[in-house]
């Protein structure tokens, strides 16, 4: 079965290659598959004509919160200021890009495993993780795919199991993680109530989880749009404002702004001032 919706500020391209999820891949020209919230979906793009393999009850539960279609992502791209050349390219090149309100734990081991690493390799790290330890489903095709494995799941194998899908020093930082979880050492589900800033505080109590993850977490999980993430791409673009990044100005939604500069950061050409 397949819905289609018109969808105005969507690039499945863009959003594949952002860096904020990492079981989203291409299989044909405009056709993209993912695993969410225990979900296989494949997604069709023909310009604002988005086709999506499932009912009309599971999107509006689940993939349309996913893909943050109740943001007015245009409002966002016109409160650019138009005298930033840099930020006016990088909104041309990566307009499509949405935040995605993906699943908490998932992101948390994610983005674990994405620190001094690049994103290739994290897809397959992910994947390993998944073939690994992840419970099987079967799709509507009939075939078998890899959920995203629980906290419990990670948390009773060892970090050697775990250093075996190639996630190297990681591999202790994610088996201390689900044990914290386990054992109600952070509570998944109060990270859902808090501000950014308390819920960064309580993010950076798990091993590995620095400033910047934290971020990322509060960002591509938690949908907090203030969190801005800041890595050796986003230091590169914030040199280009001597005078200080105008956060001020984007207040509330600098992540999505933070977003664009990433994508214009890998993509773009970096010599516009």
């Amino acid at each position: 079965m397949m819905i289609t919706k018109e969808i105005p500020d969507l690039d499945l391209g863009q959003i594949s290659r952002s860096g904020q999820c990492f079981r989203m891949r291409q299989i044909g020209e405009d056709t993209y598959a993912l695993i969410a919230f225990g979900r296989y979906l494949e997604v069709r793009q023909e310009g604002e004509r988005i086709s999506f393999s499932c009912t009309e009850e599971e999107f509006e539960k689940i993939w349309r919160g996913y893909f943050d279609l109740d943001t007015d992502y245009g409002r966002i791209k016109q409160a650019v200021d138009p005298a930033d050349a840099y930020l006016q390219a990088a909104v041309r090149l990566g307009g499509g890009i949405r935040i995605l309100q993906q699943e908490l734990w998932e992101t948390i081991v994610t983005f674990i495993i994405s620190q001094r690493n690049n994103i290739p390799r994290i897809k397959k790290c992910v994947d390993m993780l998944c073939r690994a330890f992840g419970k099987k489903d079967v799709d509507f095709r009939g075939e078998m795919y890899d959920l995203f494995p629980t906290p419990e799941a990670l948390a009773g194998v060892s970090e050697k199991d775990l250093r075996d899908c190639n996630l190297g020093y990681r591999a202790p930082y994610i088996h201390k993680t689900a044990r914290m979880v386990c054992d109600g050492t952070v509570d998944l589900g109060q990270l859902h109530t808090l501000d950014h800033g308390a819920a960064r505080q309580q993010l950076r109590r798990f091993c590995g989880v620095g400033e910047k993850v934290a971020d990322c977490i509060c960002l591509f999980a938690l949908h907090h749009m203030e969190a801005f993430p800041v890595d050796t791409h986003i230091q590169d673009m914030l040199r280009k404002y001597p005078g200080g990044f105008p956060f001020e100005r984007y207040e509330g939604y600098a992540g999505m702004i933070q977003q664009y500069a990433f994508y214009y950061e890998l993509f773009g050409e970096r010599n516009l001032v």
